[in-house]
């Protein structure tokens, strides 16, 4: 072969060569903006778990979680009950809200989710499967004044599942003198995180009650209220619903006397808390005689057994879970664990000492540490007062009624939003592990994101306070 051919030739497979890398280039380029396109694209589906249908034409809005809560997006789903968002920053977590019947439902979007399915509810005033599994009453006294924690937790096992709502979703009364504690009540829906809900009067003098809506599964209320302390006082629930379970407990240096035997009251061995009485009447009736008395005086310690049993009094760090820290059930066999209310304290048992810290509980501790707000919270409240209190809609129900609806100026600060919308992602995705849901690497890459998040968010609440 001559000089020339071997020239031309060489020519020739470079012009091919250059051809072929300029097509590979354009090739992966292409595929690279559609990854990125895709990356930046967040789909979802609203399913109506009443019906086992796509839930169509529901409201759908999201939310970018980072400096507070933006709003980025709103649409309404299709005839599929799905929905797209264009996502402009895809390294940030986002939170997707549907709004159905007026009741609001929530799901997480970690940074690299690209679909998420959220599970909405039919609404109705009132049905069936609705029970109160456990009215716990938690007493102490300090400087003379008795402080009591009361907690509710209410079951919706209706079938098909359905959300219950109306103005008088949980009723209770507070004694005579009582005078409920401002921005410690709160509702907590199953998985997820406390949200603020002041209960509201009733017309009835001393009766309450929450406006919060009952979705399927367990719903925590928690209420805290103070009174004059003389020594001694009795006490009367005047239970609205048949209980699973009377819970009360008080230091073992204060008594307590149940006013009738007919309540039934046993004094039952709770290793979680050796130095408190616990006592429980199981299976009571509306109207059944549950009153009691106390004397002496005391103060409930944490609980022990938890990652924060030897935290000091004041400490943020003591344990706030259901009944101030009602363990799993392994620790005591007694009826007081047999109750699915306890399911509440797995949750929070799940994400451990860190998020534990950040939960807007521990209503006792707290009492301590705000006695300036002691002092206000004595004088009387009036009903705008209470109303003032409701903060729901930070990351909760948007049915609340306007009647009881927070001025936005009052909303609770945008990096707590955060924090409790990261709390509740990071235990589902526990759960989802746990069941098998997700692998190994989806839940670590997952799991890696959301803890970059909280540690940011961390930071920032320790250069405010």
């Amino acid at each position: 072969m001559s000089a020339c051919s071997d020239k031309s030739a060489r020519q020739e497979f470079s012009r091919c060569s250059a051809s072929a890398f300029v097509k590979v280039a354009c090739a992966a380029a292409v595929l690279l903006l559609s990854t990125l396109a895709a990356a930046q694209t967040l789909t979802g589906t609203v399913k109506n778990a009443t019906t086992g249908k796509p839930a169509t034409g529901d409201e759908v809005v999201l939310l970018k979680l980072g400096q507070g809560m933006d709003e980025t997006g709103r649409t309404k789903t299709d005839a599929k009950g799905q929905f797209t968002f264009k996502l402009d920053d895809a390294q940030s977590p986002h939170l997707v809200r549907a709004i159905h019947q007026d009741v609001t439902y929530h799901r997480m979007a970690p940074p690299g989710t690209t679909s998420v399915e959220v599970n909405v509810y039919d609404v109705a005033k009132k049905i069936e499967g609705i029970t109160v599994i456990a009215d716990i009453v938690r007493v102490q006294v300090e400087q003379g004044q008795l402080e009591i924690v009361r907690e509710f937790g209410v079951q919706n096992s209706s079938k098909p599942p359905r959300t219950q709502m109306n103005e008088r979703n949980l009723e209770f009364y507070i004694p005579e003198g009582a005078q409920i504690v401002p921005d410690f009540s709160t509702a907590t829906t199953e998985n997820g995180n406390p949200l603020k809900s002041a209960p509201v009067p009733e017309g009835e003098k001393n009766r309450y009650s929450f406006v919060f809506p009952l979705r399927p599964g367990l719903t925590d209320f928690k209420v805290a209220y103070i009174l004059p302390y003389t020594g001694s006082a009795n006490l009367d629930p005047k239970s609205v619903y048949p209980l699973e379970h009377m819970v009360v407990m008080l230091p073992k240096s204060m008594q307590f006397t149940a006013a009738a035997a007919s309540a039934g009251f046993k004094l039952i061995n709770y290793p979680n808390e050796p130095d408190a009485i616990v006592q429980v009447a199981s299976n009571t009736t509306p109207g059944q005689n549950l009153a009691f008395k106390i004397s002496g005086e005391g103060m409930l310690q944490p609980p022990q057994g938890s990652s924060h049993g030897g935290a000091p009094s004041g400490s943020a760090q003591s344990n706030n879970r259901p009944g101030g820290g009602l363990g799993p059930p392994i620790d005591a066999p007694d009826p007081l664990q047999q109750g699915r209310w306890l399911k509440i304290a797995y949750q929070w048992w799940i994400l451990g000492g860190l998020l534990l810290a950040l939960i807007t509980g521990g209503v006792f501790v707290a009492f301590r540490q705000q006695s300036a707000g002691r002092a206000l919270s004595r004088q009387k409240l009036s009903p705008s007062a209470s109303a003032t209190l409701q903060e729901e809609d930070d990351y909760g129900p948007a049915e609340i009624l306007a009647a009881h609806t927070i001025p936005p100026a009052a909303s609770a600060h945008p990096t707590s939003v955060l924090l409790d919308a990261l709390k509740e992602e990071l235990f589902q995705l526990e759960v989802e592990r746990s069941q098998g849901q997700i692998s190994q690497s989806e839940y670590e890459k997952a799991k890696s994101a959301l803890d970059q998040t909280l540690e940011r968010a961390l930071k920032r609440e320790a250069q405010k306070a």
